[in-house]
């Protein structure tokens, strides 16, 4: 990996995190495209460089995560299924799922077919919880089981939170906020672990790369994520059932066939 290429990854990473379209499932698809191979660092650069992203929460978000104290054991009890899966799973979703494009395309495109569908049965739907505040320990849990399969790449964290949250009776919007919260334990303790795995691998130039990766998550994904708070207001996650099923088709014709 060079610099243009981490750059690039970073640019992908912190653009896609937030939004329900993968930002895993789209790295390894734009790491194929530029012919990055798929090395155990690179795997954990996928990994990693999310965490720079997650800042971007963090900043935006550090005077609700201080100040609203119920929040912690929600958010706690929510991360608990997917820390608990991916260490069990660790080795199969890094040595067998990372880096797969056509579990990746497959992943997006039903994805896709699911959202429509969901956004179809929501228009007859109530939603009853408006804040964070009324978010059970029940519920919490019953996202975070949701959120776990997030770990197959093109699943995307976020739209398995947002689906799990809003198919638990979330408004959107706040279907929305929680999955960004809850994006800080999940990437921490997936980022930790990985490191704690790996960290006697990275050479110099690989710290640099991920150095780079990092910082460059970091910015873009503040900017996409005040974008989608905006965007979430007046308008449905359709636009992404939509491009998730035409990224995933164009991708298998165009690369993969």
């Amino acid at each position: 990996m060079n610099i243009f290429q981490s750059i690039i990854l970073g640019v992908v990473e912190g653009v896609t995190e937030f939004l329900p379209i993968s930002s895993t499932g789209h790295m390894i698809l734009v790491g194929k495209l530029l012919s990055i191979p798929q090395s155990e660092f690179v795997k954990s650069f996928e990994i990693i460089i999310q965490l720079g992203a997650i800042c971007a929460v963090i900043l935006v978000y550090w005077k609700r995560i201080i100040q609203d104290r119920y929040l912690w054991p929600i958010l706690l009890c929510a991360c608990i299924p997917t820390m608990l899966i991916g260490f069990l799973l660790y080795s199969f979703v890094k040595h067998v799922l990372l880096g797969n494009p056509y579990i990746v395309v497959g992943a997006l495109f039903i994805g896709g077919v699911l959202f429509l569908a969901l956004e179809y049965y929501w228009k007859k739907k109530d939603f009853p919880i408006t804040s964070l505040s009324q978010i059970t320990i029940p519920k919490a849990i019953g996202i975070g089981v949701l959120q776990s399969f997030s770990m197959i790449p093109g699943v995307s964290r976020s739209a398995a939170s947002i689906l799990g949250g809003m198919s638990m009776g979330l408004q959107r919007k706040i279907a929305v906020e929680f999955s960004f919260l809850l994006s800080i334990p999940t990437m921490i303790a997936a980022t930790g672990y990985d490191l704690l795995k790996t960290h006697t691998m990275f050479s110099g130039n690989e710290i640099w790369m991920l150095s780079i990766g990092f910082f460059v998550a970091f910015i873009t994904a503040y900017i996409a994520l005040q974008s989608f708070l905006t965007f979430i207001q007046t308008h449905t996650f359709k636009v992404f059932g939509f491009y998730r099923i035409f990224i995933a088709v164009a991708y298998w014709l165009v690369v993969l066939r």
